[in-house]
């Protein structure tokens, strides 16, 4: 019980020294003192107090002073609580300073906080990356087409990263390029004998306008030369009409056919009718010689009529027949002597 009473303010002791140099980071102090960046200890204590870690912020600081560069904690410390990556604007700033490049804590931080890599785009500047261009097919005057793939380099502009458009919008507008230009060529010959009309004519248009790069040059790296589409196109062009015609065809004869249909229905109602009419004839003899309208002469005669009428058109129909001569009849009979 006395060794207990006797340690327990040594253990408190060693707690209560363990907390403290736990919240208050004197290692970290000590380190910044001994590096030359002026910070004080409360300082530290505040920024834990503010949930922001001493180390994140302290040790970029330090590599800021050594690079001779004049950052303050404040600024470091905004930053961090933005949501930006403090490393990694100190190192673009370094790198920017010993490229000679002109960039400020704020333009820097503003890159970062607007979602692109600020170190990235220093190390672009200092060092052009080569865009390559998926396949861009175009099709010249005469109907050719021309499948072209071109290499961009561009170089990242500082100024404009924030609010500039990225590498999309550079590949869209020289692809846009390259089919306006062989589109507007006369031959793809005059395209193949000189490519570099394709680089000259893109590269004149600024296409690096609004966008976060600057475009240094377009090489023109593969030219292929595809499909006939004007030939293709008037080989649909004549099947469309041929289509066409057969459909109109088709349509005329089948109006044609109903039109038959109905002059063969027509003709069939009129047969019907005058068989129907021929077969009132007999009723109305009979009625006319019961009522004694006619006699037993004028019947008989009405039927030599009628027999001399059917005769008549017999012998037409005859004579309508092939023509025959009896003499060459009579001379084939005859054998020859």
């Amino acid at each position: 019980m006395e060794l207990l009473v006797l340690f327990a303010p040594i253990v408190l002791l060693v707690l209560l020294v363990t907390l403290f140099f736990n919240f208050i980071p004197v290692g970290l102090w000590i380190s910044a003192q001994a590096a030359g960046v002026k910070v004080g200890i409360m300082s530290l204590v505040g920024m834990r107090l503010r949930r922001v870690p001493p180390a994140k912020i302290i040790f970029p600081q330090i590599k800021a002073v050594k690079a001779g560069l004049d950052v303050t904690t404040d600024k470091l410390e905004a930053h961090y609580l933005a949501g930006g990556n403090v490393d990694r604007v100190i190192d673009a700033l370094i790198a920017a300073h010993r490229a000679e490049i002109s960039l400020s804590f704020e333009r820097a931080a503003a890159i970062d906080l607007a979602g692109r890599n600020v170190l990235e785009a220093v190390q672009m500047s200092v060092n052009p990356r080569v865009i390559e261009t998926p396949v861009i097919s175009a099709v010249a005057k005469d109907g050719i087409e021309l499948s072209t793939k071109a290499r961009v380099t561009v170089r990242a502009n500082i100024g404009r990263l924030v609010g500039g458009a990225g590498e999309p919008t550079v590949i869209a507008r020289v692809g846009e390029g390259i089919v306006t230009t062989v589109g507007s060529a006369e031959s793809h010959k005059e395209v193949l004998e000189n490519p570099d009309r394709i680089s000259a004519t893109v590269l004149a248009k600024g296409l690096d306008a609004g966008t976060a790069f600057e475009i240094l040059s377009i090489d023109i790296a593969d030219v292929d030369v595809g499909r006939n589409i004007g030939a293709r196109l008037q080989i649909d062009q004549a099947e469309a009409d041929k289509n066409i015609a057969q459909a109109k065809a088709a349509e005329r004869r089948f109006a044609a056919q109903a039109l038959e249909q109905e002059m063969k229905a027509r003709v069939q109602e009129m047969r019907a009718r005058v068989v129907e009419a021929e077969a009132e004839v007999p009723k109305a003899l009979a009625e006319a010689l019961r009522q004694g309208n006619i006699g037993a002469f004028d019947y008989f005669s009405l039927r030599n009529i009628m027999a001399d009428t059917q005769m008549r058109q017999f012998i037409g129909e005859l004579g309508k027949g092939p023509i025959v001569d009896d003499d060459e009849d009579e001379r084939e009979e005859r054998p020859s002597e």
